[in-house]
């Protein structure tokens, strides 16, 4: 007898003949099966990817209506203040979109809040990323990718904030060519290649919205596939905990409960952001007009992922060097593409550095806790706290006219504490980090404080500690102690001195650096012996209440045990 196999619903006959021609069931089935872990941390990728999927679909309404032009035209729109005045067909268009297309100004807003929360939410997943190790091989490669797409997203969004062609846009603008200007042979000639000749110039609209609808979304939709490609490659990592170790994954499969949360998640991220757009206004073009070379719009500041650049070149010394005739202005190559470039370096390479100053070349699909790697965390916190401080200088003139202090004095104290708070973060955080070790540490071995206290039957008033929970337990033992590499000799059994000793000296003393401030976990022993305490202490607790309930029965007469174990009143 046999049984048929052949699909009768509309969509098994779809399925089946994709599959005759395809041969795809047995990699649908493979994959579905997949399985992710679960941690509210892990949703902050999650945010960037819908963030950019709102981009992507926002911006292609948006190209309907716009006109990537510096033609000039005289308004002549609902908006009545800029009636009659002269601008580019790129702001006129702008304002078209704004007040004239349904629809059009929510989603202009969408648009600009989407962009804020993408890279924003990029590079908090960069932060937990960092914070927790998970860089480390095989996930180098993605690391670098993951800062290829920050800087991608911010150049992305600097030439998408300059393509209305408004008066504060292009302020920005002015001021990106005078960086560009100011690099040395080549600065003048990539300016009048950019702007189409002097500044203002009549192309750069044109090409920079060439490049933001086009080139980089395409770069960035390439590396964002690859980025997911390797990590469901070299599937995910995760936390420590119960049953999760180096060669499993515990979590959820990816369809149905993975795929359905997905899902929702996506149109939360899509609710909030049209919410928020619909009531908090951005980039009010109109208020500031159409872009003039001699006018600058007051008070003027960039988007906030733009903010630390600027901040470098405000919070720089006027330095330059005058020689043969040619000037080189330090006061903006340094902190305008020195700066960054050092910063971005330092970021993608940072896998290798960690790797080669450690000497650690095993694989890692566990997740550190922070703390458990106090030097990491202190690398961590010192470099954001000189982001921000860069970040503050961006606004001194700001803060000058709030607090009414001094523009002159406010950068004075940023160029110190820019030197001052990176080391002192560095200091506070890493014995945080310690501190926060010996807390575990002690958790372990006495556990939860529960606030009840019990007599002993010879007067003595002790607390009874809880023991931590399975979950507890796994995470903070699942924390690896590594011993720092050892200084090698100089020289060899022979005495001969040896080649690149220097080398290997300095990578076991940053070993040592790195490594050397831990708080070591208990040994087997202290746990078997904080295990008898907790039994001890359950029994005594059994013991004390089995009396209180001896002492009620009998009419509230205390019965005190006597030498033998027999009781007496």
């Amino acid at each position: 007898m046999s049984t048929s196999t052949t699909p009768t619903t509309p969509q098994g006959k779809v399925a089946d003949f994709l599959d005759e021609r395809l041969s795809i069931s047995k990699a649908i089935k493979s994959n579905i099966s997949k399985v992710f872990p679960d941690h509210w941390s892990f949703m902050l990728g999650e945010v960037a990817l819908y963030s950019f999927i709102i981009l992507l679909l926002s911006g292609t309404y948006l190209t309907l209506f716009f006109k990537p032009s510096m033609v000039e035209v005289i308004y002549n729109g609902p908006y009545v203040p800029l009636k009659g005045v002269k601008m580019s067909e790129a702001f006129a268009s702008t304002l078209h979109i704004s007040f004239d297309v349904r629809g059009g100004l929510l989603m202009r807003q969408i648009h600009h809040w989407a962009a804020l929360f993408f890279i924003g939410a990029m590079s908090i997943h960069m932060f937990r990323v960092f914070f927790t190790g998970a860089f480390r091989k095989p996930r180098e490669l993605n690391w670098v990718i993951g800062t290829v797409l920050v800087l991608l997203g911010i150049v992305e969004g600097f030439m998408g904030y300059s393509l209305p062609d408004d008066l504060l846009s292009g302020t920005g603008l002015r001021i990106t060519q005078g960086i560009i200007a100011a690099v040395p042979v080549v600065g003048t000639y990539v300016s009048f290649g950019l702007f189409g000749g002097e500044f203002p110039g009549h192309d750069v609209v044109a090409r920079f919205y060439t490049l933001h609808i086009l080139l980089i979304p395409g770069l960035i939709l390439a590396l964002v596939g690859a980025h997911l490609m390797m990590v469901w490659y070299q599937k995910h990592t995760q936390w420590p905990g119960p049953g999760r170790t180096e060669g499993n994954v515990v979590g959820y499969r990816l369809f149905p409960v993975y795929t359905a949360k997905a899902g929702g998640f996506f149109f939360v991220v899509l609710g909030i952001t049209t919410l928020i757009s619909a009531l908090v206004s951005i980039n009010p073009v109109w208020m500031f007009g159409p872009y003039t070379p001699d006018q600058v719009s007051a008070g003027s500041q960039p988007d906030w992922y733009m903010g630390f650049l600027d901040g470098a070149v405000r919070v720089m010394p006027n330095w330059e060097i005058n020689a043969l005739g040619h000037t080189l202005s330090l006061n903006l190559i340094v902190p305008a593409l020195v700066l960054p470039g050092i910063m971005t370096t330092l970021l993608g390479l940072y896998p290798w550095i960690e790797a080669w100053a450690t000497g650690d070349r095993r694989e890692h699909h566990l997740l550190d806790r922070p703390r458990n790697a106090p030097v990491r965390t202190a690398l961590g916190v010192m470099s954001i706290s000189f982001y921000l401080m860069l970040w503050i200088s961006g606004a001194n003139d700001i803060i000058a006219q709030t607090f009414r202090l001094s523009i002159n004095q406010i950068t004075v104290a940023l160029r110190v504490l820019l030197f001052v708070v990176p080391p002192l973060m560095f200091m506070l955080t890493k014995r945080w980090c310690l501190s926060l070790q010996r807390r575990d540490r002690e958790k372990v071995l006495h556990g939860h404080e529960t606030g009840r206290i019990l007599r002993l039957p010879h007067g003595e008033f002790v607390e009874i500690h809880a023991p931590l929970s399975l979950e507890e337990q796994a995470e903070i033992l699942g924390k690896m102690d590594v011993a720092p590499m050892a200084l090698p000799a100089a020289t060899d059994a022979n005495g001969v001195a040896q080649p690149a000793a220097w080398k290997a000296r300095m990578q076991a003393k940053l070993s040592q650096w790195f490594y050397g401030a831990n708080v070591s976990l208990p040994t087997r022993a202290e746990l078997l012996e904080a295990q008898s305490h907790f039994e001890h202490a359950d029994a005594l607790e059994v013991e004390a209440t089995n009396r209180h309930r001896t002492y009620e029965a009998v009419g509230g007469v205390l019965l005190a045990p006597t030498e033998d174990g027999s009781s007496r009143h």
